[in-house]
């Protein structure tokens, strides 16, 4: 004979077992939980230590989620490579005062387009002035300008993408069409517009810090545009997901949702945008300060030595060598390891 007292001592949750429907002994019915309904006496059968480990759970896949795909990113040698590459780069252009030999303003008469030497490694420009300690000094501008532009990009580009997608109807239409307008607009002629606008006002900072300034505003201004986009298709696919139905019947808000649950699960094609911006600013950025509208001498950045070594290709190549290989290499790098960042983050890649 089974005891059926035994088995009552040996669980007291036997009626949280029951399935969807059933009448409990307490007197409530599964069904209280399909429609919706938590009375008390289901939320007592359920117990602390499932919801908990329903937690631990969640956290744990999302953790397993970001392992897989570092350890896809391990394996491409070609994308890692590239990340150490990028992070040798950030580092010279942070610590540029201690590395250059020189100051990027120091001139030498006596040593006027000298060919690369043990004193010079990369020759001097037509001051005198080190090439080698230009470049490194260059390097800051033109990191910080692509990185800093698109800190702006993921900030504005993800909100906005994501309240628009999330919303829909009307309002997303609205949002979507502004950035329609400002797309619409030759991304060339709004950069040369919002610089010179921003040249013309009159300032009593540093003249540096005053082209730099410009130059990261007009990259900002259209910077988050193809990021929004992205993200709104993005926030639009999640929505209708499993997971945020079950956080709305639990009375999760909107807000709550968006940003707890959708923009983690969605970041993997934000990463991959943003590693397509910072090479995209660092070449406009170049292209302005070669064309005269970015940073001006004797202050460096790789487009100024750009521009000073091409007035000078026939007969010193040295002096355009050296910068077009430093943006060559640095937008090759975020390029190969932002196809790196979307094959790791690709759920069906083994």
């Amino acid at each position: 004979m089974i005891d059926t007292t035994a088995q009552a001592g040996e669980g007291q949750n036997v009626n949280s077992a029951q399935p969807v429907g059933r009448v409990r002994t307490d007197g409530s019915t599964g069904s209280d939980l399909v429609n919706g309904v938590a009375t008390a006496a289901v939320a007592d059968a359920i117990p602390a230590p499932a919801i908990k480990g329903v937690d631990f759970l969640e956290r744990a896949h999302a953790s397993s989620l970001w392992k897989d795909s570092w350890n896809r990113l391990k394996r491409n040698r070609l994308a890692f490579v590239s990340a150490i590459f990028i992070g040798v780069v950030s580092l010279i252009a942070i610590f540029a005062q201690h590395l250059a030999p020189y100051s990027y303003e120091t001139e030498n008469v006596n040593l006027i387009l000298a060919p690369p030497s043990w004193a010079h490694w990369l020759g001097t420009d037509d001051l005198g002035r080190d090439v080698l300690s230009r470049l490194i000094y260059g390097s800051q501008v033109s990191m910080a300008v692509g990185i800093f532009t698109a800190i702006v990009s993921l900030a504005f580009g993800t909100v906005y993408g994501a309240v628009s997608g999330w919303l829909g109807g009307r309002m997303d239409a609205l949002m979507m069409r502004l950035v329609d307008i400002l797309d619409s607009i030759p991304t060339l002629v709004l950069l040369v517009l919002i610089k010179v606008m921003f040249d013309a006002m009159s300032t009593n900072i540093n003249p540096e810090l005053k082209a730099v300034a410009g130059v990261l505003l007009a990259l900002s201004v259209f910077g988050w545009l193809m990021l929004a986009r992205v993200v709104r298709g993005q926030v639009l696919q999640a929505k209708q997901m499993l997971y945020v139905e079950s956080a709305r019947s639990m009375g999760a808000s909107d807000r709550w949702i968006l940003f707890r649950h959708i923009l983690p699960n969605i970041m993997g094609p934000i990463i991959v945008v943003i590693t397509a911006l910072i090479p995209a600013n660092i070449m406009f950025e170049s292209f302005l300060s070669f064309i005269g509208l970015g940073l001006q001498p004797p202050y460096s950045s790789w487009g100024v030595l750009a521009n000073e070594g091409w007035k000078t290709i026939r007969t010193y190549p040295h002096l355009i060598i050296a910068p077009g290989l430093a943006l060559y290499f640095t937008m090759l790098a975020f390029n190969i390891f932002g196809d790196g960042l979307r094959d790791a983050w690709d759920p069906k890649a083994k």
